[in-house]
């Protein structure tokens, strides 16, 4: 009785975290300076480029290295479609971003999944660096420099002006809410048949084919569904910097985002916010001359090593730690009702 009651009570308290946490999210512009803004608006947006691949890595057990593709031309139509002597209107530049990236995760998940494991990694990976090239070579990305936003996009009518992103409070509270409700879309799609669907694919993909699941369809609409929220978090980005160049599009920011859900622990949504937390900060923390002197400039190395430790104590991710406190605490019991 007491282990069912303990049961329940964490589960009530795991569906109200995710409010507890948007609620603390909604008043820190409030309390914090406008690096501090600046920066947790930045987690938003890769904490929702992370729950994008979250939908593919630790739901479906699709592991791509290209999913920075959709994120950079999220970013690039965005800045692209943007006029640049008027404001363009948030109602038609968001669609168009996600429509975008879904149209280029269609025509790459329906060739790239004919293929699995380390072949479905390295395809992902080659359609992501065409597009980069694409980006990189041509007058259409700008080059190497890439392009700028002159004027960022507003949400208004009638001459009226509800949401201008020029204002940084403006943007903070739309990436929030953008990042909330893909939280709550993806929460209840993987609640659906479709989402025990792909949790089945992931366990034992032949198992589902011989139930009469048609798998493939199945993994091109959660490979298309990833790559439409990664062009929103593709929008957000060029929104936040007013700029974007072909880095966007590279394996490392695919590296990157896939590193922050193994971080957080593969398998759960938070674990992607959590991880897009912890590794955004960590970065900032290793490049801060201030605090780590001429050691910042090896960042890369001090970072890698951190990560590295972090994935080897925490096998489950960080959202893992309490349950394996939880256990550690339980074995002396254990152990002392066995003697």
């Amino acid at each position: 009785m007491q282990a069912a009651s303990t049961g329940s009570s964490r589960s009530r308290l795991s569906k109200l975290l995710p409010v507890a946490a948007g609620l603390v999210l909604a008043a820190l512009p409030w309390f914090v300076s406008p690096y501090q803004q600046d920066l947790i608006a930045k987690i938003l947006v890769y904490a929702l480029f992370a729950l994008s691949l979250e939908l593919l890595v630790g739901t479906t057990g699709l592991v791509s290295l290209g999913h920075a593709a959709f994120f950079g031309i999220g970013a690039y139509v965005t800045v692209l479609a943007s006029p640049q002597g008027a404001p363009a209107s948030i109602v038609w530049l968001v669609p168009l971003a996600m429509l975008a990236a879904t149209a280029y995760a269609l025509f790459v998940g329906a060739l790239s999944l004919r293929t699995r494991g380390v072949y479905f990694i390295m395809v992902t990976l080659a359609f992501a660096q065409m597009a980069y090239f694409v980006f990189h070579d041509t007058k259409l990305g700008g080059g190497t420099d890439g392009i700028f936003m002159y004027v960022r996009p507003v949400l208004g009518a009638g001459g009226a002006v509800w949401l201008d992103l020029e204002d940084k409070r403006h943007f903070y509270y739309l990436a929030l809410g953008a990042l909330a409700l893909t939280y709550a879309l993806l929460a209840l799609l993987l609640r659906s048949r479709f989402g025990h669907a792909l949790v089945g694919i992931r366990l034992n993909e032949q198992r589902m084919r011989a139930a009469g699941f048609r798998t493939y369809g199945y993994k091109l609409a959660a490979f298309v569904i990833a790559g439409a929220f990664a062009g929103l978090a593709g929008f957000l980005v060029a929104v936040k910097d007013a700029a974007v160049n072909p880095e966007l599009l590279s394996w490392h920011e695919s590296g990157a985002v896939l590193l922050m859900i193994i971080l957080g622990g593969l398998g759960h949504l938070r674990g992607a916010f959590i991880g897009a937390f912890a590794f955004t900060l960590l970065k900032e923390f290793f490049q801060s001359e201030s605090l780590l002197g001429p050691l910042a400039s090896h960042w890369q190395m001090t970072l890698g090593f951190t990560i590295i430790a972090f994935v080897a104590g925490l096998p489950k991710g960080l959202i893992g730690a309490g349950q394996m406190l939880r256990q550690r605490r339980r074995a002396p019991v254990r152990e002392a009702a066995d003697e």
